[in-house]
């Protein structure tokens, strides 16, 4: 397994990811995508988009960020929307309980003590109230990461929705919050959007969007951030069937992040043991981050509480009728909610690979990142063979002329093999190399990043090798 901090250098020195206002030291839980980052993800996003909305039965919508602030008191934010915090008197470091006591099994498991932390696990599994935390953390005398001690506060509930005002008075009558899930935006459409498309159970309404938590501690790199993106579907059912659906959607995720290149070895499922109020059924798919398994994905059903509650909450109908046979009722939903910059981070450290390689009788390592060539950042790099002889001009040409259909790179600086190097370390799946014999009979050769394998193909062929590999 690839070291998390091998993947944040890579990150940075090739344009992926960048900390946030770095230059004045950084701001914690916030970051920047660079040139290469914002390819990949865009890329991420855009695939997900297809998979979910060029279906017969599944539209978009873009809501606003702030929302009217009754929203998060009918959806249940206000009153529960909260995480377990506590401190070490010591080192006056502050945590999300929870987390504290994973790390702590995590950490027990790699040191083989795993009886120890069976029996943490067994007691997590049980936990209903911040007191249980605080007892599972006293009793198994799990220490503050930075000072080592065990002096630690009681366990309270800390609200994770970031507070801001809307107008020129900052009092409690402009208060609003910045949405800390992009769910609601499309609840609260629902009527608006299966009127005005004409849709009926079973539709979808998809929608990807910032989002914005208050945590109580980030870590690992893009893992936990304070604000981030979430590419969310909502399918609305007829009660009743929601166990169909629930497993219908649950193929269809999975077999996506499969389909893109994700390993199945470093996926799994995690049922939910204790289930949000407002779901009958909840799965998530978990990736093997180098800190161990994390949630890249969720499918919940979550019956029809957020409709009902906002039906109570405004006093208007959230139902569909049926006007053939007047059947009336209020959706179930199946969610399918991931977050786009967990999965760009799943994508990074899945394609990461380093291997030994002989050219010209030398032993070398290469790294090389097996982007799907449908999240590739960059599709494809040109290049002439030499300066001169009339290749840079030509090759140029070439470059002009793909970039019209996918991201292309052009690159003269170096040696051959340098340039291949470069490109691997980025993830890049095509290079096409410009030679003497290009000028003689308008050939080039392609080389394919995972194999190194090399092509002769007319320069008239180039972009219908490009669609038909990414295709396959």
């Amino acid at each position: 397994m690839v070291k998390l901090d091998t993947i944040i250098s890579l990150a940075k020195r090739r344009g992926f990811v960048f900390q946030s206002s770095e230059i004045y030291g950084g701001l914690n839980g916030f970051w920047d995508y660079g040139p290469l980052g914002v390819e990949l993800l865009n890329n991420y996003k855009q695939a997900w988009w297809r998979e979910m909305t060029y279906r017969d039965n599944i539209v978009g919508v873009d809501a606003a960020i702030i929302m009217h602030p009754k929203t998060w008191v009918a959806s249940g934010h206000v009153a529960q929307f909260s995480d377990p915090m506590i401190d070490n008197k010591t080192s006056k470091a502050r945590y999300r309980a929870d987390n504290l006591i994973e790390e702590h099994i995590f950490k027990l498991k790699n040191k083989n003590k795993t009886d120890i932390a069976n029996q943490i696990e067994e007691r997590l599994s049980k936990v209903e109230k911040n007191e249980d935390y605080y007892q599972i953390i006293i009793d198994f005398q799990i220490p503050d990461p930075v000072s080592g001690t065990t002096d630690w506060t009681e366990v309270r509930n800390f609200n994770l929705m970031f507070k801001t005002f809307v107008g020129p008075v900052e009092d409690e009558s402009g208060t609003v919050f910045l949405r800390p899930e992009s769910a609601q935006g499309i609840f609260v459409n629902f009527k608006n959007v299966m009127d005005s498309a004409r849709l009926k159970p079973p539709f979808g309404i998809a929608q990807i969007g910032k989002a914005f938590r208050n945590e109580i501690n980030t870590k690992n790199f893009l893992f936990r951030t304070r604000e981030f993106e979430q590419m969310e579907m909502q399918y609305f059912i007829k009660p009743g069937t929601e166990k169909e659906w629930f497993e219908y959607w649950k193929e269809q995720r999975w077999n996506w992040y499969v389909n893109l290149g994700m390993d199945e070895k470093k996926m799994r499922w995690k049922l939910h043991d204790k289930l949000a109020h407002y779901a009958n059924y909840a799965v998530d798919i978990e990736f093997e981050f180098p800190f161990g398994f994390g949630e890249i994905e969720g499918i919940h059903s979550r019956t029809n509480f957020d409709l009902n509650s906002h039906q109570s909450h405004s006093g208007k109908k959230m139902e569909y009728v049926d006007t053939v046979n007047q059947d009336r009722y209020v959706p179930y939903v199946i969610e399918t909610s991931g977050g786009a910059s967990r999965g760009f981070m799943a994508f990074l450290i899945n394609s990461y690979n380093e291997e030994k390689i002989v050219e010209d009788g030398k032993e070398d390592t290469r790294v090389v990142m097996r982007f799907h060539p449908k999240l590739a950042p960059i599709t494809l790099a040109v290049f002439p063979l030499v300066n001169k002889d009339g290749m840079p001009e030509y090759a140029h040409q070439i470059y002009k002329d793909m970039q019209k259909f996918f991201p292309t790179q052009y690159d003269t600086s170096g040696a051959i093999g340098r340039r291949y190097r470069r490109q691997d370390e980025i993830g890049t799946p095509f290079c096409v190399t410009v030679d003497g014999q290009t000028l003689q009979d308008h050939t080039v050769t392609i080389r394919e990043r995972d194999s190194m394998l090399q092509d002769r193909i007319p320069v008239s062929k180039i972009r219908e090798y490009i669609f038909d590999k990414i295709e396959k």
